[in-house]
């Protein structure tokens, strides 16, 4: 078949390479635009505009899919599929019914669990101990066309959005190939959503940030995982903001929320609010860097008793 492929960040990566060694032929990439990324703010493409350049493959930036010509230059790759694995943006009807195949899309959860932008990251936030991926059909509804195929994937009690999303865009790759050459011999089932079981993924954004030490310890230390890469999780200390990149959780304890009892080279740890312990690994003064927690001490002494409070 011939594919138009869309997809913007690294989970998308593995898919697109995935379809490149298939049978298939990707006919064209449509991914965001080239933006500033980084301390430097320099403009540098995207994971996926980045692969598509080593691939040697024809790249479509559009800022606006509603941008007139866009249409007609897509419609020009008479692709027979399109694929969409983390594009980032809605897709019109128009283009929904622009290849004769329709569009698939590579979802990371199991649908109808976590539909929307961030279901990775809602998934650890939650403390979920699984996730997986979804091929679906992309309908107008959001994330709520039918299924065509599904895997598992185990979420490891300390593992970050960003490893989860690593391994479940590893998992989705293979199966998204495997599906489309069921497509191409017309041998795929679909499977309806159970719209009544159905959540939301809200989109992340830095609101997300702040730690309440009032909260359980396993829900700060799902927090400070679940937004890791970005926007992490912050408290502060001493009227300056911390920002923490991994945990691990301790034993029971006795202090106030927030309170600091102990600080040393393996963690600081900080009593949540069920009387349990967080202990911080990693952390970042604003404006630092990412420390592990004996690098951060020694600039940043922390004595017992000291508390952690909301941003």
């Amino acid at each position: 078949m011939r594919i138009l492929f869309f997809g913007s960040p690294e989970f998308a990566v593995p898919t697109l390479q995935a379809l490149v060694s298939s049978s298939h032929t990707v006919v064209a990439v449509v991914t965001q635009p080239d933006r500033p990324r980084g301390r430097g703010q320099r403009v540098t493409p995207g994971a996926v505009a980045a692969a598509a350049h080593a691939l040697g493959l024809p790249l479509v930036q559009p800022a606006k899919l509603s941008l007139p010509g866009v249409a007609d230059q897509l419609a020009a790759f008479r692709a027979d599929l399109g694929v969409v694995a983390a594009y980032g943006k809605i897709l019109p009807d128009w283009l929904l019914a622009l290849p004769p195949g329709g569009m698939v899309n590579v979802h990371a959860s199991l649908l109808p669990a976590y539909r929307g932008a961030a279901p990775v990251h809602r998934a650890v936030i939650d403390g979920a101990r699984e996730s997986g991926v979804t091929i679906m059909r992309v309908v107008s509804a959001l994330d709520a066309g039918p299924m065509l195929d599904r895997a598992v994937v185990s979420i490891g009690p300390d593992e970050t959005s960003a490893e989860l999303e690593r391994a479940i865009g590893q998992v989705g790759a293979p199966l998204l190939v495997a599906v489309v050459d069921r497509l191409a011999i017309g041998a795929v089932t679909e499977t309806s959503q159970d719209d009544r079981a159905a959540t939301y993924a809200a989109k992340i954004t830095r609101a997300d940030s702040a730690v309440e030490w009032t909260r359980p310890a396993r829900a700060i230390h799902d927090q400070i995982r679940g937004l890791h890469p970005w926007p992490h999780a912050a408290t502060r200390m001493a009227g300056q903001r911390v920002i923490l990149h991994r945990s691990v959780l301790g034993d029971t304890a006795t202090g106030v929320p927030g309170q600091v009892l102990g600080a040393s080279a393996a963690g600081i740890d900080v009593v949540a609010g069920d009387g349990a312990v967080v202990r911080l690994t990693e952390l970042q003064a604003e404006g630092g860097r990412r420390l592990p927690a004996a690098e951060y001490l020694a600039g940043h002494p922390l004595v017992s008793g000291a508390v952690f409070e909301a941003l």
